[in-house]
């Protein structure tokens, strides 16, 4: 029988190797890093460009359905690509379109006018071929004029970036929406701007903002919207430069090409009241909680989105 010698030490299994650590004054590989940084970035470019990018709205134009202070996404993919799907509008403006697709009565885009790379964002209410015409405040399309409801007044938060006080915008903002500013019995200070519930004919039904009488946007003459195009405006009527607004006063200049409508707006992530700071902690007391995951979608009378 054979014994096993002790001074023999079995052999152990194969470890690997330990990383050798970096040696004192070694340099950093900054090529490395670039390259890492830049695949980084060109893979968020690509994400914002071909599937969806967060928004800001610094404007009160869409009201009641969009605040100043929302942030919101919106995807790049349901009319196809163009020019304007890129982000920071990199590419050269053009006219041509990937995949094509034409939006639906009621949808919130995102336009860039003809003579800047601003975004705008304003809701679809004429597609190719419509006659539209704006009379006193309501559109009329293909000789029809839109059903405009009159609504309660909406109690929009009393915030002082939501007053309308920029009396040298080109479309006037001669009415300071203090005016409609109220306290409720609960303390809270609220605005209570005269509202409407306008519908297309696709059954999209939304509210919009009429406080007051303006023969510089509240009339418009029929116009036909040619092939690939589209005609939009704000929901805040009386404070939007949209189709109905010249370029020269910073509006759209009548329909927009859809080659440069670069997306549709779907939901808003999250919204701050202004009062923020750079601290995140203020964060918390600016939120505005009752929006967060609000759908952009319009409602429908047969109650599809």
């Amino acid at each position: 029988m054979t014994e096993a010698n002790p001074d023999v030490t079995p052999a152990s299994p194969t470890q690997p190797p330990k990383p050798t650590p970096p040696k004192d004054g070694e340099r950093l590989n900054w090529l490395d890093e670039i390259r890492g940084l830049a695949v980084m970035l060109l893979a968020v470019l690509a994400f914002h460009s071909f599937l969806a990018k967060p928004f800001y709205i610094p404007s009160i134009s869409m009201m009641p359905n969009l605040l100043v202070g929302d942030r919101l996404i919106v995807s790049k993919f349901p009319y196809g690509w163009n020019w304007a799907s890129a982000s920071f509008h990199i590419l050269p403006r053009g006219s041509w379109r990937f995949l094509p697709g034409t939006p639906e009565y009621g949808d919130i885009v995102i336009a860039v006018p003809r003579n800047r790379n601003d975004d705008l964002i304003k809701r679809v209410v004429a597609l190719p071929g419509d006659r539209i015409a704006v009379i006193n405040g309501q559109i009329v399309l293909n000789g029809k004029a839109v059903p405009q409801a009159v609504e309660p007044p909406l109690q929009i938060p009393g915030d002082p970036q939501l007053a309308c006080t920029d009396r040298g915008a080109p479309y006037h903002c001669y009415t300071d929406f203090t005016m409609f500013r109220t306290r409720l019995p609960s303390g809270r200070e609220v605005y209570e701007v005269p509202t409407l519930r306008e519908t297309l004919p696709n059954g999209a039904t939304y509210l919009i903002l009429k406080d007051r009488s303006d023969p510089t946007v509240d009339n418009y003459p029929e116009i036909t919207v040619p092939a690939g195009h589209v005609f939009l405006m704000g929901d805040n009527r009386n404070h939007s430069a949209d189709s109905r607004v010249s370029i020269l006063q910073d509006g759209l200049g009548g329909p927009v090409p859809l080659s440069d409508v670069g997306g549709r707006a779907e939901f808003v992530t999250f919204s701050l009241d202004g009062s923020q700071t750079w601290n995140p902690l203020s964060w918390i007391n600016a939120l505005r909680s009752d929006r967060s995951w609000t759908s952009l979608r319009p409602v429908h009378l047969n109650g599809d989105k």
